[in-house]
């Protein structure tokens, strides 16, 4: 297991393989349909961006709203190939890393390798567990798209694994059975 400090550096991600498992700990930013539709838009129309992507983690989640004395409510991994078509724009902007479940598209993961980035898989069905790796949670863009606003999260020691790395392994292309 190795721990992980988030916005990412490029020592840590060179360091990353396919299968290695990671606590991270640090700033992700939550980021599901409808934000990666906006930034798309923003970009679109050369408006200024509500962060700062370089470096910074994506993770593919939709938060309920927190109980009482909680940072925040369940948030699991939502599947990441509905944003497959918006990833290459965002590794431009520089993010690197992602977080969701699923597999990925092919020319999501040449752009991966060609950004020198990494997507990591939360466990789908885990949302009230990933909670508990939240310490702060604040909503700094698009606060009218509710669950799917974009939200600055403070993590401790939160689990993934590495399924695309920069040299262009993959972990789930080794579990295809014919």
């Amino acid at each position: 297991m190795k721990k992980i400090n988030a916005p990412l550096d490029a020592e840590t991600i060179d360091d990353l393989t396919a299968g290695d498992e990671v606590l991270i700990s640090g700033t992700i930013y939550t980021m599901r349909d409808a934000a990666h539709a906006r930034i798309a838009e923003m970009l679109a129309k050369k408006e200024k961006l509500p962060l700062d992507f370089k470096n910074q983690v994506i993770y593919y989640c939709g938060p309920t709203p927190a109980r009482e004395g909680n940072a925040i409510g369940s948030c699991g991994p939502t599947t990441s190939s509905r944003m497959d078509k918006f990833t290459p724009m965002l590794l431009e902007l520089g993010i690197k890393g992602m977080i969701g479940k699923g597999e990925r598209s092919t020319v999501v993961k040449d752009a991966i390798a060609k950004n020198k980035a990494v997507y990591f898989s939360a466990l789908g069905g885990l949302g009230a567990e990933y909670a508990r790796s939240v310490e702060k949670s604040e909503i700094i863009a698009f606060p009218e798209l509710g669950p799917e606003a974009i939200y600055k999260l403070e993590v401790e020691d939160f689990y993934a694994v590495v399924i695309d790395d920069i040299k262009g392994n993959d972990l789930y292309s080794m579990f295809h059975f014919s």
